[in-house]
């Protein structure tokens, strides 16, 4: 089309299929069209190579070109001009209709100009009964009036269902929910008994929510009211996804709603649900367990059409969208390990509309919705949208016009839904489930409903909205307005619903007359199948030693073939000279960091385990040692050499530039894969800040809270070398805060060797800790910082090292350290060849093992001083809780002074403060430090 074209593609392609029409049958066509077309025709036989170019003359895309021309000409006829018109309300409702729907139950809605009248598309009253072939771009057969396609547009665009799909640019989906949305005018079939069916999951969602308000009056329980079609809606999602191949389901929630999924979806017992709310001790005393409404679930059920099918629901905490990083990541993990095809698991994520609009991790987790590493086959996204987040109307909560304008940023459908309809609920989550199913996408559902109490039960929202909570007061909710119709239809009596009522309270009452004789509650396990062979702990059992060597001829071999690239390829110079330097390290028996890491992942994936390691540049790593991926110079081809060793799988992911999502979702995936040892790597430990939601709500607290064991490792680059703040430290001091009842592990460790060892420790466990680990930077490529083989091949992982150097008759000062200072602590020692002091390293920080460092100072009983070195500012690092453990042995610490920031920005003045603390270990003045130390 030339620069003067005023057709888009819908108008064109309506032109197309009229073109072919006269071609094949001139008279059935409108008389102003077929006059056109007769008109294109005369032209092409005058004027033939002016609208044809090199193109046969006779083609559809002429008569396209042909209508732009007369367009430009100003020589369209006034008919075919109303065409176009009637061709750009269409458009409009495809693109604006959803602005003007009956989705608000229960406000007003915000008024949009222009309107969709037709008066604003240069149509009248008058062209209401005139015909129009733009019909058929609606599904319907052959022209139809003006009115005719008003009333089609408006039942398919703006009844209770308003659709978003305008801002995908693949025309492919974008046709698939054009035609799906004008079948039956948007709106769905259903039997007789398919209604039956729908009523009694609604009633089973009104009755328990109204005995809950009846028996517990005032407890939080965060009722779904005003948001009941939610039940149906699930069971359906779920029916649906298992009749389009989907075996299993993990659902992610908020807290309203939670107890009447976990009944009414998950069939979790009414009298168990009762006897939470009475507050009962858990019956395992190790557990402290956690509210009613953080709880998860898993259980087989067996879906209306008779389909078996897993559902899981993830327990998760008052930070609620950290919910659905976890969901994806379950499921992929799921996807890995069994199901090996993305359509077998199906991903839910239920939000709250403050929530979706207002929280970070949102956006971090849409993100990864077609990444290599993190895709999940498409999640679906229910918003239960109460208008009202905690106490702030939707207007100061959110800029956008709607609460899930995320999903234009994935190119993924909406559907805005009256949740008081609750077959168009209905028909919206089928649609989901199929949108899902054909093109691996996320679809959001936005369910327009309102929340009948305050935030929670104990709460009044008439402080802050008065006039909303009248209408409230007044409106039916759903399972009456839905019974009321079908009553309308015939299709059931009042006395049948009637039964239906009081037989559903019956059993309401005897489960909470049975809910009175349970002692204690007992807690569901969640995903107890994968993780039966996985016993957690027994107190104690992290302190056992664990053989984690392995042969050392196959060691050597696993090396060399590790460091050995393909000949019939061709790698940069850089890359081909370091991997030569690492067989020259192991010709030499001396492996440094990069290659003790490799062999631990090499030798557990030969043992069967997996290996997931994800993260910012952790493919060569942030500091370039690792290269697990070296590409080809030319082509950029990949090469692995971890997936050439075994048949057990060895994944490495360049994450987004996300921390809270991605470690959520690899926290999900070690959550559901107790057999791959799963690594999230922060490119500096600092950045785990943005990420300390998922520490402090999950990886410390989810064993104690809901029985949940989880193998991830964290590793961290930590070390203070004249980078500045951020680039130092990874706030070990934090995690030592959150330690306790033997819940993580927290290592710093200093020889490629012991790191081998702890590694594989992880998966030698017959149960799984989370692993936190201060990696070092310099230290990767220090000549002090490599492992003979046999290091590897023999032993088990040291907690701590004593100094085997020392001759206790000679110690005078004892010191304990961790991590890096102790190479520079070591370097000072051997420079002043210094007799008198040893240095005892601390491998793992948490647990400390009691037994050996009491050994060690049984060892040293001459000493004079006891020691804590850090580099760390004194109010940071391992400091406060070493004294915390050794408070009544006289420990002093060396460490630069309290700070705000843990480290300058000034190279030189960090290289002062270094020395200073070394030097006052030795007792050796330097020059004055701006930043003094203390002793």
């Amino acid at each position: 089309m030339d620069k003067f074209s005023f057709l888009n593609a819908a108008h064109s392609q309506l032109i197309e299929d009229l073109y072919q029409q006269y071609l094949k049958y001139p008279d059935t066509l409108e008389p102003s069209w077929k006059a056109f077309f007769q008109g294109f025709d005369f032209a092409l036989e005058n004027y033939g190579d002016e609208i044809g170019g090199n193109q046969p003359a006779t083609t559809p895309q002429n008569a396209v070109q042909f209508a732009n021309q007369q367009a430009a000409n100003g020589q369209i006829p006034n008919d075919i001009q109303k065409e176009f018109d009637v061709m750009n309300l269409i458009q409009a409702y495809r693109h604006r209709g959803h602005l003007f729907t009956n989705t608000n139950p229960v406000r007003e809605r915000r008024h949009y100009e222009p309107t969709l009248d037709i008066e604003n598309f240069g149509l009248s009253k008058e062209d209401l009964n005139k015909k129009f072939n733009s019909a058929t771009e609606i599904g319907m057969e052959g022209a139809a009036t003006l009115a005719e396609i008003v009333k089609r547009l408006e039942n398919i665009y703006c009844e209770s269902i308003g659709t978003e799909y305008m801002h995908i640019n693949n025309v492919e989906e974008k046709m698939y929910i054009r035609k799906w949305l004008q079948v039956n005018e948007n709106r769905p079939k259903l039997s007789a008994d398919e209604k039956v069916e729908i009523l009694g999951k609604l009633n089973q969602a009104v009755a328990f929510e109204n005995y809950l308000h009846t028996k517990f009056v005032g407890q939080k329980r965060f009722s779904l009211e005003g948001g009941e079609s939610l039940i149906p809606a699930l069971d359906q999602l779920i029916t649906r996804s298992s009749q389009l191949g989907v075996d299993e389901v993990v659902l992610g929630m908020a807290h309203r709603g939670r107890l009447n999924v976990l009944t009414n979806i998950f069939g979790k017992s009414y009298k168990q649900i009762f006897s939470e709310f009475e507050g009962k001790e858990f019956e395992e005393d190790v557990f402290s367990g956690d509210v009613k409404y953080h709880l998860g679930s898993s259980k087989t059920i067996k879906t209306a059409n008779g389909e078996e099918v897993i559902i899981n629901l993830t327990p998760n905490p008052s930070h609620l969208e950290t919910v659905a990083a976890l969901v994806d990541g379950i499921c992929r993990a799921k996807v890995d390990d069994k199901y090996k095809d993305y359509n077998k698991v199906l991903p839910i994520v239920i939000h709250g509309d403050g929530a979706i609009a207002g929280q970070g991790i949102v956006y971090e987790v849409a993100q990864m919705m077609t990444l290599e590493g993190y895709k999940t086959g498409g999640t679906v996204h229910i918003v239960v949208n109460n208008q009202v987040s905690f106490t702030t109307n939707y207007l100061d909560a959110r800029s956008s016009t709607y609460c899930t304008d995320i999903a234009k940023v994935t190119e993924s459908p909406v559907m805005h839904v009256n949740a008081d309809d609750v077959e168009a609920v209905v028909h919206a989550i089928r649609f989901a489930a199929d949108f899902r199913a054909q093109f691996g996408k996320d679809v959001y559902i936005d369910l327009l409903g309102y929340r009948k109490y305050g935030h929670n039960e104990g709460d009044e929202p008439r402080f802050t909205q008065p006039n909303l909570y009248k209408v409230i007061s007044k409106h039916p909710n759903p399972r009456e307005i839905y019974k009321n119709e079908l009553i309308k239809e015939g299709v059931v009596s009042d006395e049948v619903l009637k039964k239906m009522e009081t037989e559903f309270k019956t059993l309401l009452d005897a489960d909470y007359d049975a809910s009175k004789e349970i002692e204690k509650n007992t807690m569901d396990i969640f995903m107890a199948d994968d993780w039966k062979n996985y016993p957690i702990c027994a107190k104690g059992a992290v302190e056992i030693p664990v053989n984690t060597g392995f042969n050392i001829d196959e060691l050597k071999k696993l090396a060399v073939k590790m460091s050995t690239l393909p000949g019939d390829k061709k790698f940069i110079n850089k890359i081909t000279r370091l991997f030569e330097t690492r067989l020259k390290q192991i010709e030499a028996n001396s492996l440094d960091w990069a290659l003790g890491e490799w062999l631990a992942y090499a030798t557990l994936l030969t043992e069967g385990s997996n290996v997931r390691i994800s993260g910012e540049d952790v493919e060569r790593g942030t500091f370039s040692h690792r290269h697990a991926v070296v590409k080809t110079e030319d082509t950029e081809e990949e090469y692995i050499p971890l997936r050439h060793i075994s048949d057990s799988r060895f994944d490495v992911f360049n994450s987004h530039l996300s921390e809270y999502g991605v470690l959520g979702f690899d926290y999900g995936y070690a959550m559901a894969s107790p057999n791959t040892l799963t690594i999230w790597e922060a490119q500096f430990g600092d950045f785990v800040n943005g990420a300390q939601i998922i520490v402090d709500q999950y990886l410390v607290a989810a064993e104690e809270k809901w029985k949940i064991q989880d193998g991830l490792v964290m590793m961290l680059p930590h070390g203070f070398e004249g980078q500045g703040a951020e680039h130092s430290s990874a706030r070990l001091e934090r995690f030592l805060t959150l330690c306790a009842n033997e819940n993580i592990i927290v290592a710093n460790a200093t020889t490629p060797a012991n790191y081998f060892h702890l590694l594989r420790r992880q998966m030698k466990w017959n149960f799984r800790k989370p692993l936190v680990v201060m990696t070092p930077k310099s230290l990767l490529r220090h000549p002090k910082v490599v492992s003979p083989l046999e290091e590897f091949a023999d032993g088990q992982f040291q907690p701590i090292i004593d100094d085997a150097t020392a001759n206790p008759e000679k110690i005078e000062k004892l010191v304990l350290c961790s991590g890096k200072i102790y190479y520079e602590l070591l370097a000072k020692k051997e420079e002043l060849n210094c007799d008198t002091i040893a240095l005892v390293r601390f491998e793992q920080l948490y647990p400390i093992q009691h037994d050996k460092i009491e050994e060690i100072f049984a060892k040293y009983s001459n000493r004079k001083s006891l020691l804590w070195v850090q580099e760390e500012p004194e109010n940071m690092g391992a400091w406060s809780y070493i004294l915390r453990n050794f408070r009544d042995t006289g420990i002093q610490v060396v460490s630069p002074v309290p700070s705000g920031s843990p480290a300058p920005g000034s190279h030189k003045m960090f290289e002062r403060n270094q020395n200073a603390i070394i030097n006052k270990v030795f007792d050796r003045d330097d020059a004055p430090a701006k930043r003094p130390v203390t002793a």
